[in-house]
């Protein structure tokens, strides 16, 4: 066979984690930026506080693209888990491209039924009140 099956994330799936995250964050009352993106990260669906700052979009989303291609949360890591030094913080978001891959919390991948159907990034708090509503999201996705 030369072909395999694959999980999609539809708009569903994609609806539920921004309302939890956004849900989250206002119970926080930390503007956010939040990304949901597809196992090939591309966005499927974007949600922005009233008050979320501009540069948190982009933030957002490059954590969202860096855990769906990654399989792995964002945060002070390599591609294979291990924990990098800050010279290997800063030179791997600039080889890959810092709108690709992120070396700082926020971004959780989305898995249903141990497969890899994207990632959510999320901007706007400190890195374990990103993470917070980003796992929000994946909570009520109940994957």
């Amino acid at each position: 066979m030369i072909t395999r099956p694959a999980l999609k994330l539809n708009w569903e799936g994609t609806n539920r984690i921004l309302q939890a995250a956004v849900k989250k964050a206002e119970e926080m009352g930390i503007p956010m930026s939040i990304a949901v993106m597809d196992e090939g990260a591309n966005l499927l669906g974007f949600a922005r506080s009233d008050q979320g700052k501009l540069h948190n979009i982009g933030i957002a989303m490059a954590k969202g693209r860096a855990a769906a291609s990654n399989r792995r949360p964002t945060g002070k890591i390599g591609t294979m888990g291990n924990p990098i030094d800050d010279h290997m913080a800063i030179a791997i978001p600039l080889a890959a491209g810092p709108e690709n891959y992120v070396t700082f919390g926020g971004g959780l991948p989305i898995f249903v039924d141990g497969h890899c159907v994207g990632g959510v990034g999320t901007s706007g708090g400190m890195g374990d009140q990103d993470l917070a509503v980003a796992q929000a999201g994946l909570d009520a996705l109940g994957a």
